[in-house]
């Protein structure tokens, strides 16, 4: 039976279409179960209404014409109770509907289960019988339900392909289709996709046309001569090492590339007006698909040796269209999965708006998104790529909603949040050089997160007070090795000028987990418990001592450094790097440079370290709380995996509980307490943090005036109150809708951006 459920998904893997996925499976199905029916009903969302879609065994001019309400019949009871319905009897069932157009009187023997996807009802596989009525028994319920847990994703993935192009899974006209993701960057953007998508990633190709078919066609033979070239050669270097059956395999590949193989066919879809890549990419889907559905565990590995062709040949083509990309003036760039790299290759002035299907709100790459200040949606689980590059998209990071084929209505309500956006961003310009003070005279320091220098201009032009978190990583993720002393130097210089004699604090380099160097891979099964942080610097003083040296010279005649340590989880690990420090300042100061020795502090965001405030703070001169990891920690919730990043609440109750012990034990223990994760950008969260006792609030430039407008506009009364009541609460859903509430009354409203998640399809 696993060899059937394994063929069966490979098929519908393979399918062009949602109505071709269907089909297979509803065939599939009722041969391998040996029923005589076999249907699937689809929830059509704009109608709310179950349609039957494929049969085997039913009248099948009743495709698509014949549906069901919500609650209707035993399909809208399988989808209400989520859960399998297996009757002898089914005409007998109160909830029975007869559908005289399908011809279904004679089957009494019925057999539903939901398919579901990320809680989300898709529709109702139905096996029926007629003769030898009968219960089906456990192990076909076990099937029928294994079969549509393992093709539900495939139904969504090949169902949104449909909606992104504005029509509904029946075939009708869909408008204001929308695609609920995660926010990763606040802010509305309207304007033009534009995929990018890794080298030679053949699932990523976006599905293109093209009018200039001769062109494409040589492209593509171009490409086959250069691979065709580099197999001979490679079979030629590894002919004395290699058995002749082993030698044959490069023989294999070149007979693929022949025009009669696997390449006519590529040019055979390219002459029917395909792009070369996307022909390409869907011949080898072809070739592996049937490969990997093969019973012979051999030709199914063979399946490899094909991904590998395509991947090759994709190399070459991709190679020659490098200098062609243009950029639309109002830009969203759109990829599997954003890198700070590809940020970069678009103008800044076209960039207008993200998306990357793979990713959460707090990932590196959203955190950069923020500072730069472009709106941005992330973790789309299931949309597919390919359909989405050249289309109108409105992306709003406010709520994670990506729309597709949108009204002239949700345009213009998009539009209209735009100008707000803009208007209230002129009307803040008049606090930017106000202290961030209550209305009774408590003080908070309002600091900014950096990383690029592109940072520093809109930190000052929105009166940051200093620099809470200055991310030294990005200097060494955006080079092809470890930068040198005097690199850094001279990039941690250029940020201690632009905000002398203000504070900047900056993190020692804090790699692994979601941030990887490339000349520097850390593969590990969980990167979030592994070698990340202190420990990697720790294990390689090497480059711990070159950063010291470089941040301690830097530092000369402008005395605003302070250092910071990222990952601690004991009191060794920061009196080892204490010792290093000191050795390095040490050394710099017999060198000749006139430095001071900066404040060292600990950033806390394991729970270990939550428990340790009182020990760490008489080591260091100051604690910052990183609570973007504490919060992941605390829950257990990696918050770069989209599938479970909507349980990452930074309002949860135990967050909430951690930051407020933190608090209390650093106010204790006499240290300054600051904070730099994202839940300080936010105004509500900036208040609770505020009543805390927090002294420094370090956040994206986007959000400062925002929170010191807020902050202005209340005491601390006030605030202490809100605390008081939402460290009663148990749930983060009310925690955040308590404090929306209380905004609201305080006139903050206009800091709150409602929902408009209403379109046909909803991932």
């Amino acid at each position: 039976m696993l060899n059937t459920l394994r063929s069966i998904v490979q098929e519908v893997n393979g399918a062009a279409d949602l109505d071709e996925a269907l089909k297979i499976i509803v065939e599939r199905v009722q041969e391998a179960m040996g029923t005589e029916v076999c249907s699937v009903y689809l929830l059509d969302t704009s109608m709310n209404r179950y349609v039957l879609m494929a049969t085997m065994g039913l009248n099948q001019d009743a495709v698509g014409q014949v549906s069901l309400g919500y609650s209707e019949g035993l399909v809208g009871l399988v989808g209400v109770r989520e859960e399998p319905i297996n009757l002898e009897h089914a005409q007998k069932h109160e909830r029975y509907r007869y559908f005289p157009e399908t011809g279904e009187e004679r089957f009494e023997s019925f057999l539903g289960v939901p398919i579901i996807h990320h809680k989300k009802v898709l529709g109702v596989i139905v096996v029926q019988q007629a003769t030898n009525r009968r219960r089906f028994d456990e192990g076909e319920e076990a099937f029928l339900v294994t079969v549509s847990a393992q093709l539900a994703g495939v139904i969504a993935h090949t169902e949104a392909t449909k909606y992104i192009a504005g029509i509904t899974a029946t075939g009708a006209q869909a408008k204001d289709v929308s695609f609920k993701g995660v926010a990763g960057a606040p802010g509305v953007a309207i304007g033009q996709s534009v995929v990018i998508f890794p080298t030679a990633d053949l699932d990523s190709v976006p599905d293109r046309d093209v009018e200039d078919i001769p062109k494409e066609i040589k492209e593509f033979e171009v490409a086959i001569q250069s691979v065709r070239k580099d197999i001979e050669q490679v079979g030629q270097r590894l002919a004395a090492q290699l058995r002749p059956e082993e030698q044959a395999l490069f023989d294999v590949y070149l007979g693929m590339l022949d025009d009669n193989a696997l390449a006519g066919e590529v040019v055979r879809l390219i002459s029917e007006g395909k792009s070369s890549q996307s022909a390409l990419r869907k011949v080898i889907k072809d070739y592996v698909g049937h490969f990997e559905m093969m019973s012979d565990a051999y030709l199914r590995e063979r399946a490899v040796d094909i991904k590998d062709l395509g991947s090759r040949i994709l190399g070459y083509l991709q190679e020659s269209e490098k200098t062609v990309r243009s950029f639309p003036e109002n830009t969203i760039l759109v990829s599997d999965e954003l890198t700070a790299t590809m940020l970069g290759e678009v103008p800044a002035d076209k960039l207008k708006g993200l998306v990357s299907i793979k990713g959460s709100g707090s990932s590196h790459v959203a955190i950069l998104a923020r500072a730069m200040g472009i709106p941005t949606v992330m973790g789309l689980i299931d949309v597919p790529l390919s359909q989405l590059d050249d289309r109108e998209l409105i992306v709003d990071g406010y709520n994670g909603d990506l729309f597709t084929s949108p009204s002239q209505d949700l345009r213009s309500y998009y539009e209209d949040i735009v100008q707000e956006d803009r208007e209230l961003d002129a009307s803040l310009e008049k606090i930017k050089d106000l202290p961030c003070e209550t209305t009774d005279g408590h003080r908070v320091l309002s600091w900014v997160n950096t990383g690029l220098m592109a940072d520093v201009l809109r930190s000052l032009d929105q009166g940051a007070e200093g620099v809470g978190l200055y991310r030294t990583e990005v200097p060494f993720m955006i080079n092809e090795r470890f930068p040198s002393e005097q690199e850094q130097m001279i990039c941690y210089r250029e940020q201690l000028e632009a905000f002398a004699p203000r504070m900047v604090t900056m993190r020692t380099l804090d790699i692994g987990g979601d941030k990887a160097l490339t000349y520097f891979p850390i593969t590990e099964e969980n990167p979030f418990l592994g070698w990340r942080g202190i420990r990697v610097t720790l294990d390689h003083p090497e480059i711990f001592l070159v950063q010291m040296r470089a941040m301690l010279k830097a530092s000369e005649g402008l005395d605003n450094l302070r250092i910071m340590l990222p990952m601690v989880s004991n009191v060794n690990e920061v009196e080892e790097a204490l010792h290093l420090i000191y050795r390095e300042y040490h050394e710099v100061r017999a060198e000749g440079y006139d430095v001071s020795m900066p404040q060292v502090g600990v950033m806390v965001e394991v729970p270990a370290a939550v428990y340790q405030v009182k020990e760490l703070a008489e080591r260091v001169d100051f604690l910052s709380v990183g609570s973007n990891d504490l919060t992941q920690y605390l829950l257990a919730v990696d918050r770069n995996n989209p599938r479970v990043a909507s349980l990452y609440h930074s309002f949860h109750p135990a967050v909430l509980q951690a930051l407020n012990r933190i608090a209390i034990d650093a106010k204790e223990a006499g240290v300054q307490l600051s904070i730099c994760g994202e839940l300080a950008g936010d105004p509500a969260g900036a208040v609770l943090l505020m009543a805390m006792g927090y002294d420094a609030l370090s956040m994206n430039a986007s959000n400062l005036l925002k929170v010191k407008s807020v902050i202005r506009g209340i005491d601390m009364a006030w605030a202490r109150a809100l605390l008081d009541k939402v460290l009663l609460l148990d749930s983060p859903y009310i925690v955040r809708s308590t404090l929306d509430l209380a905004l609201k009354n305080a006139g903050f409203n206009r800091y709150l951006r409602p929902s408009r998640a209403s379109g046909d399809q909803n991932q």
